[in-house]
């Protein structure tokens, strides 16, 4: 597949995606917890608003008293006036900016937080659906955008509005008749001004799309840029890159330059309006209908309502983006899990580990079939090892047992629990995964092992780790235990890797183990030390093996042979080689090669 064509995230429900229903959810969900500040931050709008509006007010007797009537009792009084107007002003911005600010941020923290617990209980295959970029880009650009909306509006309703009312207030007293004809003109605009909006929600889903699609492209590049090197393929990578880019350059530009066009439409449509104003007002003022003070103070607030009605306009333009982005987030919380408790669901209770499939069915997303009544018995304390041709379904087995997915048919039980009836939980803390893709955290060496029980002692740590064949190697490490292993334990080895993981797992200590493939990607050496360790490992442990080496299995209770996603043979490895089917001949070829490399 392409990697221009990464596969988008798709809602699982129908959403109201209309500007009023979605900004009302907005605020119910994200600003409403928060309403004490709210309240606080609008006072502070109001008291703002309102020190403003008075300072327009205070032209009239600045013009009228001042400099036309030269009353100089009135210098200081409206000086101090102005002080305390602005002092007052000044402190209600603060104010309101400092909670804004407050409740913008706690908006983002509480959305990322639900986000990332909602994700946590998605499935594996909500994962393999969806590229990891387009999941970081709904944390990092959709948050944001949703938070700027939510917090954007709130201001321009508060902060804006507010400032509108009072300057009109003042156009009102000084000249009702003009401000009568301002407020005809600006309603106008309105139409315009949402059509660009709805252009602009538009664009704007379409660039967070391709925001996705290059953090998907940046993480795979950057954490394969070995194999970039090896296979000299960095002109390749270059202009994958320039076209992602320059996809978003373009998206990027179009939503800037359609925001953009609010500017000509309110310029103009000011343009007439104040043009009006002072063609009208200059012939009263001449003819002795108003005063000089009137005028001024009616064209300083009409300016003053320019900057609050331009930017209500910009306002949807903005908020159109965020609600985009907000979309995208409702129907990534609108998306539920398939893999979740039953409703009368009990906590697994294992006594020895005995897992059985009975008439196991199942199906791909697209309906093809990966398993077909599958049969296999796993006793207690007992080691069974799942081997066969690649893609013959033989991860998919092991992948049912600690339910990553449900089954189509059949049942799938512990101790004779059905595990589809109990609760997850516990069926996953009574199992240990050890892969061949180790996973490892950008963490301490300790922190590693202790995943999987995060109150772990330090006797425990070590103990566990000894029992892995890691100790030494750890301690021989620059910061011993405390060693940061980097991205995926980059700073280790691939056997040092693996036995960190089987250490984790030993100090889990589930009594079901389940091994993919742990030593399939190792050297001879790593292998041996690996071996060893899962020996330990597997010690009084249900364990389910999968093997590519079926060297590695020979001395197993039971192997399975899986084909085609049925079982088509079953035994110990000598009577495998006596019925000389698929795991006699797979054995045989394994075993030339092996002595043809030894050789």
């Amino acid at each position: 597949m392409n990697r221009k064509d990464f596969p988008t995230l798709e809602p699982e429900h129908k959403l109201d995606s209309r500007t009023f229903p979605l900004m009302k959810r907005i605020i119910i969900e994200n600003v409403l917890p928060y309403k004490t500040q709210l309240i606080i931050a609008l006072i502070f709008m109001a008291v703002s608003s309102a020190s403003a509006a008075l300072s327009m007010w205070l032209l009239k007797p600045v013009v009228d008293e001042i400099f036309i009537a030269k009353n100089t009792d009135m210098l200081w009084s409206v000086g101090v006036g102005i002080i305390f107007v602005f002092i007052i002003k000044g402190v209600s911005q603060f104010g309101q900016a400092a909670t804004m600010s407050w409740m913008g941020l706690r908006i983002v923290t509480d959305l990322q937080v639900r986000l990332y617990d909602h994700l946590m209980k998605m499935d594996l295959s909500f994962f393999h659906a969806n590229p990891s970029g387009t999941l970081v880009s709904r944390f990092i650009t959709d948050a944001v955008l949703m938070r700027n909306t939510a917090t954007k509006v709130l201001t321009s309703a508060g902060k804006d509005v507010t400032l509108l009312i009072g300057m009109i207030a003042v156009m009102l007293i000084t000249n009702w008749q003009l401000a009568l004809f301002a407020l005809i003109v600006f309603p106008i605009t309105i139409g315009p001004v949402l059509k660009i909006g709805k252009r602009i929600r538009k664009v704007s889903t379409n660039t967070q799309v391709e925001f996705g699609k290059i953090l998907t492209f940046l993480n795979q590049s950057i954490s394969s840029v070995r194999h970039v090197k090896a296979y000299r393929m960095e002109q390749y990578e270059r202009g994958q890159m320039r076209g992602h880019t320059e996809n978003i350059r373009r998206l990027v530009f179009k939503s800037e330059r359609t925001k953009a066009l609010n500017s000509p439409i309110m310029e103009t449509v000011i343009g007439f309006t104040v043009a009006s104003v002072i063609v009208y007002s200059g012939y009263q003022v001449i003819g002795g209908v108003k005063t000089p003070g009137d005028f001024f103070a009616f064209l300083a607030s009409a300016f003053s309502a320019y900057e609050p009605a331009k930017r209500l306009a910009h306002l949807n333009s903005e908020m159109q983006a965020g609600l985009a982005g907000a979309v995208r987030l409702f129907n990534l919380h609108a998306t539920k899990p398939t893999i979740k408790d039953a409703e009368n669901a009990h906590g697994l209770d294992v006594k020895g580990g005995e897992i059985a499939f009975n008439n196991v069915s199942f199906n791909y997303e697209d309906g093809t079939a990966a398993l077909k009544d599958v049969n296999i018995h796993i006793p207690a304390g007992k080691t069974v090892a799942l081997v066969g041709p690649s893609g013959a379904g033989k991860s998919t087995v092991l992948n049912l047992v600690p339910r990553f997915y449900n089954i189509n048919a059949g049942k799938i039980t512990i101790d004779g629990q059905d595990v589809a009836g109990v609760k997850l939980g516990s069926l996953r803390k009574s199992c240990a995964l050890v892969s061949q893709e180790t996973v490892l955290f950008d963490d301490t060496v300790r922190a590693n092992i202790a995943y999987g029980k995060i109150d772990a002692t330090e006797d425990e740590i070590i103990a566990a780790a000894k029992h892995a064949a890691a100790h030494d190697f750890i301690m021989a490490l620059p910061e011993g235990y405390d060693t940061v292993v980097g991205e995926d334990g980059v700073k280790l080895s691939g056997g040092q890797r693996q036995r960190v993981s089987i250490a984790r797992a030993m100090l889990k200590n589930s009594p079901i183990l389940l091994l993919d493939e742990a030593t399939s990607a190792l050297d001879t050496e790593s292998e041996r030390k690996v071996q060893n360790a899962l020996q330990e490992l597997m010690k009084d442990r249900t364990t389910l093996v999968i093997a590519h080496r079926l060297s590695t299995v020979v001395d197993a209770d039971l192997i399975y042979v899986i084909d085609k996603g049925q079982v088509a043979e079953q035994g110990t490895h000598s009577q495998l080689i006596q019925q000389d089917g698929i795991y006699a001949k797979l054995y045989a070829m394994q075993f030339s090669e092996e002595e043809t490399q030894k050789a």
